[in-house]
């Protein structure tokens, strides 16, 4: 089930329009209220276990809980935010998507002494989570595990050994070991492997539309060039080496690409990989779970492994949620505890259990859940998942060398996968460099 919100609705609970909750927790001897917005998780497994998590603090605490969970189809979850932000009324607490942090951060209550208390016990988090949670040096909403997921490769075994010669296993095994191989794992070889799967029938299922999985996907490959468009201060950058490195490379890239590959959506690349047409995609594990369900020969042939390196590093497509407190609520101590409740380790591992290892915790010390070392089919599939030190890597959100109120600008138009599909419909560098840069120009006005 999921609480159909519009902006309409929400308004309206603006102006003093009782809601209908999802779910109404209270005691017999309640001690205030709260009410908190959660994103609608696909695995409907993680609705449950937080439904009963959040039940068994509000038990504890004798406080009275509303809580919905918000789809993000037809952006009802970002409908809802705005109006609620707009109107100065809803939920005590908001799930947030990747760059709605900055956006709302006046609306948005400090909450520095939260993320104290679990970085001293769980360990930092990382830099994206920094560059997106923390606005003028102070945090204003807390990077949670639920939703937070890494968008890196997801290919099918045999299918990369057979036509590519590209063993994904010994690459990168499920256990704590760093190879050669690894080290070889570049967007030079990852050309090479395309080419071949191409010849076979299997192209990479990458997209170069206009939606967050397309964005995400190129956005690791400029930063692996060190391709910036603009820098923090604001200064254009389009027609830097390293941008020109990464469009002659992408020349090459786009040939092998899907004939449909301007057109595609976020499930476009799921569908790909589902039904056998695509020896790899970039994906959290969702394409995995719904292989499971519909064609489980394909899922026991998946192994998730970390991104290409390139001439800068090996950067990896990451996207973090968080959990806010708007500065309206009535109960902003009561919002700070169950935040900081559910971001405890034993509520995050259940909940990572509960949706089959999709969700990432934000703080170094959880990257060690056991959920990626035994889930399958086969054995191992998710343990390269979560970041590991080995791995090199680091975590990336497409555009962050610009500030964040201009990064969000890059990534909601799809101007680096556009960049990139202009290449493939036949533009040239100079093309591609002299749309961008106007583009940009726009932005910074």
């Amino acid at each position: 089930m999921t609480t159909a919100w519009t902006r309409r609705r929400a308004l309206a609970a603006g102006a003093g329009t009782a809601l209908l909750p999802l779910v109404h927790m209270r005691t017999a001897a309640a001690a205030g209220t709260l009410s908190i917005a959660f994103w609608d998780h696909w695995v409907p497994q993680g609705n449950d276990v937080m439904r009963k998590q959040v039940q068994a603090w509000a038990d504890r605490n004798k406080v009275a809980v509303t809580a919905d969970f918000v789809t993000s189809n037809g952006n009802k979850l970002l409908l809802t935010t705005a109006a609620e932000a707009q109107g100065g009324a809803g939920h005590d607490c908001i799930a947030l998507a990747t760059w709605q942090v900055h956006q709302y951060a006046d609306k948005l209550v400090p909450v520095d002494d939260v993320m104290k208390d679990l970085t001293a016990r769980y360990g930092q988090t990382n830099e994206v989570c920094e560059y997106l949670g923390r606005v003028k040096n102070q945090w204003r909403a807390v990077p949670t595990s639920s939703g937070t997921q890494i968008k890196g490769p997801c290919g099918r075994i045999s299918l990369l050994r057979e036509h590519a010669g590209l063993d994904v296993m010994a690459m990168y095994p499920a256990k704590p070991e760093h190879t050669a191989a690894a080290d070889g794992w570049t967007y030079e070889a990852m050309l090479k492997t395309m080419a071949a799967c191409q010849k076979a029938g299997v192209p990479f299922g990458i997209g170069l539309g206009l939606t967050a999985d397309s964005t995400d996907s190129a956005g690791v490959m400029f930063a692996a060039f060190g391709a910036e468009l603009v820098d923090g201060e604001g200064n254009l950058k389009v027609r830097s080496d390293p941008v020109r490195q990464l469009l002659e490379y992408a020349q090459r890239f786009v040939k092998f690409l899907p004939e449909n590959t301007i057109s595609f959506d976020d499930a476009s690349n799921n569908r790909a990989l589902i039904s056998g047409k695509s020896a790899l995609i970039f994906n959290p594990p969702s394409a995995w779970a719904v292989a499971k369900r519909d064609a489980p020969a394909v899922a026991a042939d998946c192994w998730t492994f970390p991104a290409p390196a390139g001439p800068k590093g090996r950067f990896t497509p990451y996207l973090p949620f968080f959990w806010g407190i708007w500065s309206f609520s009535r109960n902003q101590s009561a919002g700070r505890e169950l935040i900081a409740y559910l971001c405890e380790r034993p509520q995050v591992e259940e909940r990572c259990a509960a949706v089959q290892g999709y969700d990432l915790p934000p703080f170094a010390g959880m990257a060690d859940l056991k959920i990626w070392d035994t889930i399958g089919p086969p054995p191992g599939t998710l343990y390269n998942y979560p970041l590991r030190p080995w791995h090199n890597a680091r975590p990336h959100v497409a555009a962050s060398w610009a500030a964040p109120e201009v990064a969000a600008q890059i990534y909601f138009r799809g101007t680096l996968a556009t960049m990139l599909a202009k290449l493939r419909s036949g533009g040239t560098v100079a093309q591609a460099m002299d749309w961008a840069e106007a583009e940009i120009e726009g932005f910074l006005r």
